[in-house]
This record gives structure tokens, sequence and C-alpha cells, in this order.
């Protein structure tokens, strides 16, 4: 598909698989969708859709609008000449554009390709559960971009929007990104500097695409002027920097000295919003316009005398001379002098109280004057446009300037953030390893006082700690530890510092989260079934350089149900080769922490918890081995519920905890009468004898087994089993 930002300019093509393009989508979040009038839309929900032609969307017809949009041969320049469907998109696109702004936009240089695989990729179920953007109520309190967005320019704000949807996956990008962060965040007078200059500048993109669609008012030219007039400063500022980032925005910041000066010599310093009533061109600037403007300056001058001659010359020293826009000007006499009204005096209105007169001679200065200030607005709306015109011819470098200040503006940014809130410079490579020293949750330490906040270490890779099972009782920290995970890997890949003593990482592809469940009763969904969706994405897409993070899978359902599918969700992430991504899963099921004497890539960490006397303290700390309980009663207790509900479900704790134990006592009574040796620790899942017919089975050549021997193995699994 396409999709374009009319008040920017900005125009993009991409090709996502079709499971993509719902995130895609709600990442974009666009007013108006189009789509062909054949095509079904219902997955699309509550999107605006407008119908098109489907001849909008054939090849031909569309490649042949984008050639004839950007004036080219061919579109082989932009590198979309393998992209036929992206062209159809982008096609019916500028063909939509076209017709309902009746104007050619202009200001639409470029079609940049939008390759998913340049990036990482953050599906809608990420963007929401990490709340990168938005909270759950869709405020933006309390988001990662709340915390980080301290630009100061419209242009960087879209730029951090635009890099917190899309983090890069290019290594190199990404180096050279925290190279230039960290020249900023260690020059603080050059970073105060550049901020406080950058704070001058309008939003120029914007300012651009109202030029180009014929929008724009004058106003708006010296808002422009204002902003350019400012370039030259930053470029000085920036010279002596030395990465290559910052190098590069030097050189895209391009200066405007002749086009500054044409809107200050030309454009008034306060003109009215309107660009046709006149009042927007200075003296002196056009020749042609000062002496339309000296004639009706002295008819002007002459009017204003005349109310004075005629009350001598009349003798009525009440009558005035008027003008509005129905008559013109005229003399007004009361009824009470009516009889000293000259002969030369021609009757134009009669009212309840006097009467309005012209003279031959008031009507020819009249349509001298009228005249003239037409001519001289006609004029100053001409000069306007050939401004605007002018101003035109060089909107592909103002565009480079603007998309450069914005980045500058993002860089400046980071840095700053970074610098206050004790954020350090990550390392990026091509290991598999996610190694986090003191690692803090960005938004969460915000809200306590400064070092307050318990940090904690991670450490993920292929082997040893490819899966970290992470126990704990709800309310002690699990789901911000897990968030805060995700939370750093996505700052380190967008290119800035991270909350964290130290951070080593190989590069993520993808990062998959399935944390809490919530109804979508409007689109018959459950919360199980949602949850169930979400975790089928996840292992369907998921790959070794991804990470997942998974928070109480199961717990829509019933018990067993829900360990079962929790246990197996694990065994897939660890022993699918295809798979095998660096995992995070949090769960209430403490027999998931048997996996850790199964599989060799899975670890038991929990999340700390102190009893002191009848209550429990969070310590927020991670530590190595899984929880001794779950503390359900005493996080209940916390909450609130009465005493005698708290006390009473104490006594069913222990009675099911006993009787639990007389279970457990009875099997082993069992099997010691069997002749079999008692069982100290017991799977979960599968009993002794399942969990060696299990092993057996996963290690069976099944392409050497004759009918003979499968019946014979049948047979001897039976007798075990019995």
């Amino acid at each position: 598909f396409a999709y374009c930002d009319i008040s920017t300019g900005d125009f993009f093509i991409e090709e996502p698989k079709r499971i993509e393009i719902l995130d895609e989508l709600k990442r974009i979040n666009p007013h108006e969708i189009l789509i062909s009038e054949n095509n079904e839309y219902d997955f699309l929900g509550d999107f605006v859709i407008t119908p098109v032609p489907d001849i909008n969307f054939h090849y031909t017809y569309a490649s042949e609008k984008l050639k004839n949009h950007f004036e080219v041969e061919t579109l082989r320049g932009f590198g979309i000449q393998e992209l036929h469907l992206g062209i159809g998109a982008a096609g019916a696109l500028m063909a939509y554009l076209n017709a309902t702004q009746k104007r050619k936009l202009k200001h639409i240089k470029q079609i940049i390709v939008d390759n998913l695989n340049d990036r990482l990729i953050l599906d809608n179920a990420t963007v929401r559960n990490l709340e990168l953007i938005r909270r759950f109520d869709s405020s933006t309190d309390g988001t990662l971009f709340e915390v980080l967005n301290d630009t100061v320019t419209p242009m960087g704000a879209r730029i951090l929007r635009m890099n917190f949807l899309k983090p890069s996956y290019r290594i190199e990008s990404i180096q050279e990104t925290l190279s230039a962060v960290f020249e900023l965040y260690g020059d603080d007078a050059k970073r105060k500097t550049l901020r406080n200059k950058l704070k001058s500048i309008s939003d120029i993109e914007r300012l651009m695409g109202r030029i180009a669609t014929e929008r724009a008012n004058a106003r708006d030219l010296i808002q422009l002027a204002n902003s350019l007039a400012f370039l030259p400063q930053i470029k000085s500022e920036m010279n002596g920097l030395q990465s290559t980032v910052l190098t590069n925005i030097n050189q895209n910041i391009n200066v405007f000295n002749d086009e500054v000066a044409l809107i200050e010599n030309a454009i008034v310093d306060n003109p009215p919003l309107t660009v046709k009533e006149g009042a927007i061109i200075k003296d002196g600037f056009n020749e042609e316009l000062d002496g339309i403007r000296v004639i009706v300056s002295r008819g002007k001058d002459w009017i204003a005398n005349l109310e004075l001659t005629e009350r001598k010359r009349t003798g009525i020293a009440s009558l005035k001379v008027k003008y509005n826009s129905v008559f013109g000007y005229y003399i007004e006499v009361t009824k009470a002098n009516l009889k000293h009204v000259p002969d030369d005096y021609m009757r134009k209105q009669t009212l309840t109280n006097c009467e309005r007169f012209i003279t031959p001679e008031l009507k020819e200065y009249e349509s001298t004057i009228l005249g003239s200030e037409e001519k001289v607005k006609s004029l100053e709306y001409d000069i306007f446009v050939t401004i605007r015109t002018d101003i035109l011819r060089r909107i592909q470098d103002i565009q480079k300037t603007a998309k450069a200040i914005g980045f500058l503006d993002m860089l400046l940014c980071f840095s700053f953030i970074s610098k206050q809130n004790r954020y350090s410079k990550p390392i990026i490579d091509e290991s598999d390893v996610l190694h986090i020293l003191e690692g803090r949750h960005p938004v969460v330490e915000q809200m306590l006082e400064r070092g307050t906040f318990i940090p904690n270490n991670s450490h993920l890779d292929s082997y040893n700690n490819q899966i970290l099972i992470i126990t704990g009782p709800n309310m002690s920290g699990k789901s911000t530890y897990l968030r805060q995970v995700g939370l750093i890997t996505i700052m380190a890949q967008m290119g800035c510092f991270v909350p964290a003593e130290k951070v080593q990482m190989g590069i993520v592809d993808r990062v998959f989260t399935r944390i809490g469940a919530s109804d979508d009763l409007s689109r018959g969904v459950s919360t199980f079934l949602a949850e169930m969706i979400e975790t089928a994405n996840i292992l369907n897409n998921a790959t070794k350089k991804s990470l997942v993070i998974l928070d109480e899978v199961g717990r829509g359902t019933s018990t067993f149900d829900g360990l079962s599918i929790a246990w197996s969700v694990c065994e897939f992430l660890h022993n699918n080769a295809q798979v095998h991504p660096k995992t995070l899963f949090a769960t209430h099921y403490h027999e998931l922490t048997e996996l850790e004497d199964i599989l060799p890539g899975v670890k038991n960490y929990n999340v700390s918890v102190k009893r002191w006397e009848d209550r429990i303290i969070f310590l927020r700390k991670v530590v190595r081995g899984g929880a001794d309980e779950s503390y359900g009663v005493d996080v209940a207790k916390l909450a609130g519920l009465p005493e005698e509900v708290i006390a009473r479900a104490k006594e069913i704790l222990i009675e099911l905890e006993q009787e639990e134990k007389k279970d457990l006592i009875r099997r082993r009574k069992k099997s010691s009468a069997k002749g079999n040796s008692i069982v100290v620790q017991q799977l979960p899942l599968f009993t002794p004898p399942e969990q060696k017919i299990f092993e057996k089975i996963n290690t069976l050549d099944i392409s050497k087994l004759t009918p003979i021997d499968a019946l014979n193995l049948l047979n001897e699994w039976k007798k075990m089993l019995s």
C-alpha cells in the first residue's frame, strides 16, 4: 500500500504481508483509507473507508498518474519499479489527492520506500502493551513517548514519534546515531545553545505544504522567513562536530538568505490573515504599487478636507462626509439644515432624520479612489503570488533542511534526556546476547523520587539463558520488569541511551508481547481467545533474533488447560530450532519452574518477597530460583478485603495444602505397595512412566521402524502405563 501526509508532502510506499497490514495501518493511524470497490474491507474495523474504482489500482493507470505528477519518464529513479502492488496503491492515492485537492501538489517531490526489513518490527499488540505512545485509556501521560519527548520543534516531535514506531534494524545506522547522541551528550554548552536556537524554528514542513497548496497567507511567509533566518547560526554552531550523522545533518541544512531577504523586504511586519484585501506589501517594494497608493492617498486627503470645505461653503456646521460599502462616499445633512443645501448637491438617499447627497466632483474622486484601491489589492495579491512561487522553486532544499532540523532536534532531545535521567550508551552488535546491568523502567522511575527505583539485571542468550521463567506474587513487580526489558531494547535500537548501568545486546528483529488480557466483545473476541490469537502470532512469526515477552499465558481458562498451554508454549519456543527466541515468561503456574530441570535453556527467576510479622514486603529484586509461595492471600489483604474474608481464606488455604499433602502421601503409599520406589519429586504434567515414554518417542527414528516393531513398542508402553 501507499500513504501520504498531505500537510508535509511525505509519500511512502510499502508491500507488507497481508497479516501485517492491520498493524501497519494502526501505526500510521490514517484519517481515511482508500480501497478498491471490489475488495472486502470488514477486517479494517473502525477506519474511515472510501471505496474507489478498481481501475485506479491497475498498474498501467497508476504508474502513468505517478509519472505525470513527478514529471518523469520512468519510476526507476524512485527504486519502486518492482513493487507493482505498491505502485497500484500509490497511483490510486495520487489520483484521489489530485481530484479532491483540485490543484497540483507541488510539495510531494518523492516516493519513499518503507522497507520492513530495515526496522525493528513492533506489532500493534506490542505498541499497546508497552504503552509506547498511548496508555490503555488513550491518554499520553505515563507513556515512553511522554518521557522521551523533549523536542523543541514540530519536525523533531514527528521524527521522534516515527522512530518510536519504526526503530532501526540496521546496526551501522544505530551505532552512528548513538555516536551522535554521545557527542552531544558530552558537550553541555553546545547542546544548550543548539536547543535554544531550534526553539525559534516553526513548522517549516507544514508551512511549505501550505505554500505548495496555495493556502499560505502572508503571516505564513513571515513565519517561514523568521525560521530560515536562524539556519546560518545553527550551521555555524554545528561546525566542529565530528560524528558522521551530525556532519551529514549540517551538510543537509541549506541557507536561504535570498528568500529571507525577499520576504523581509516585501511583506509588512504584521500582515492581515487575508491575502486579497491588501495591506500586506511594504511601501518601496514595487514602483507601480507605490504610484497607485499615492493616487489613493491623495484622493483620501481631498475627501478628508471636503467636509471642512463644504461646512464653510454651506454654513451647515453639522455636515459630514461618510462612506459605506453600499453607497460609497456621500455628504450627510440633517433635516433641519436641508434649506441650506446648495443646488449642485444630488440627492442619493433619504432617511428619517437626514438626507444623503453627492456632488459631481465627489463622485469623480470616489471612482478614482475605489478603482485605485481595487488595483492596489489586485496588484498586492499578484506580488504575493509571485513571492510564493519564488519560494516554491527551492521547496526540495527547504524540505530537506526541515528533515535535517527535525533529526537534529531528536538527537539533541536524546542527549538532553539521557543526561538528565542518567542513561548510558548501549552496545549493539551481532551477538545473540541481551545483557542488562542495573536496568530501570524509564517511565516508572519518573513517577518515583530520584534514586528510589530498584534496578534489576537481565541476561538472555540462545543457549543456557534462552527462556527466563519469572515467578512471584501479584504486585511484586513482574510486569514492570518485563516491560522494562522490552522498553530498553526498543530505546537502544532507536539510537537513544538507556536507563541502565550497562547494556550489551545483539540486534533484535521483532519484539513480541503478550501482556494482560481484555475482552473485545464488540468483535466477538473473548479474553482467552484474544490471548490465544496474540500467542499464536508470536509462535508463528518469532525468529532467533526476536525478543518475546509473555505475561501469564493461559490464565484466561481453567487451571489445567492454562498450565498445559503455558508448558507447551515454553517447550515450543525452546525446542523449535527455527524459532528459539530470547524469552521472558512471567507466570503464576509454579509448576513451570520444573522446566529448568528438563530444558537446558530455561532458567528460573523470581521477584523476591520477605515476610515480616503478619505482612509481606515487596523487595522488587529479581533473583535466581522459583518463588517459594504465591502470597495470594497476603496480596488480597493489601487490596483491602475484609478481615473475616482474609481469615477464612487462610483457613481454606491450610486445608487445601493439607489435602494436597495427604494426596501425595496416598500416591506414594500406593506406589510403594506395588514395589516401586517412592518418587521424591514428580513432574507436574508427566508421571515417571509417561516421561520415559515421552523421551523414547522424542528420540525414536520412525524411518527405521517396521510395523511389527511399532506394535511391540505400543504393547511395551501399554504395560508401563498399567
